[in-house]
């Protein structure tokens, strides 16, 4: 059955601010191996790159120059392995919905609005996340960059999530904060509304969108425009 309307979000810096945890868990992992720590506002500018995996983003992203020093690759995958333990025990200590998110959610599943996640965190964590911050119900699928063979911004993995929700292209849109989620949508041909001050290093006028928010208070009206509710 063909849904209404499908929504699909990106996570970090769209749907949920996870800066804060990912800056604790790659400093934990910095300290350890004697590496410089970042701020909060660091990560946000390394998680959007758009590399294959958050790991690599956040971790070796972000210390490329100092890792640049450490030849030895089993160090480099022991950092990896500290840097997932570490966060996937602290995945929601500080991390918190963008304001007006809930109520967003809401209004959504009111309007029978469909709902999914297409993030290049890996799924395991993302479903954990959402479930931890309790808004994990609202979503019919969960999309990580390990869930199928590719991940944004090949399109395959923003229109396969609208494909297994039994969504309609021409009646979806998806909602990020990067070029990365730019370009996917792009290359899906769904609409994009585009976050402020998302995790990229991008400026807003680098990013082509449609719609351009700063939270998802007032969002209602941009996406009645798509849809009659």
């Amino acid at each position: 059955m063909t849904q209404k309307f499908t929504i699909i979000f990106d996570l970090d810096g769209t749907l949920v601010d996870t800066a804060p945890d990912l800056m604790n868990a790659h400093n934990y992992v910095m300290k350890k191996f004697g590496f410089e720590t970042k701020t909060s506002e660091d990560i946000k500018n390394l998680v959007g790159k758009g590399a294959k995996s958050l790991i690599g983003r956040s971790v070796w992203g972000q210390a490329r120059k100092e890792l640049s020093k450490v030849n030895d690759e089993a160090i480099k995958k022991e950092m990896v392995t500290e840097f997932i333990n570490y966060y996937s025990k602290n995945i929601a200590n500080e991390s918190k919905l963008v304001n007006g998110a809930l109520e967003f959610l809401n209004w959504c599943k009111k309007n029978n609005i469909s709902m999914g996640i297409c993030t290049n965190k890996q799924d395991y964590l993302a479903i954990d996340l959402l479930k931890k911050i309790n808004v994990y119900d609202y979503f019919e699928y969960i999309a990580g960059s390990n869930t199928f063979d590719y991940c944004k911004p090949d399109p395959r993995h923003l229109t396969n999530v609208i494909e297994i929700m039994q969504g309609d292209i021409k009646k979806s849109l998806m909602i990020g904060d990067s070029e990365t989620d730019s370009n996917t949508a792009k290359s899906a041909e769904i609409p994009f509304i585009l976050l402020e001050d998302g995790y990229t290093e991008k400026k807003v006028t680098e990013i082509p969108h449609d719609h351009l928010i700063k939270d998802f208070i007032g969002i209602e009206k941009i996406i009645s425009s798509y849809v009659n509710v």
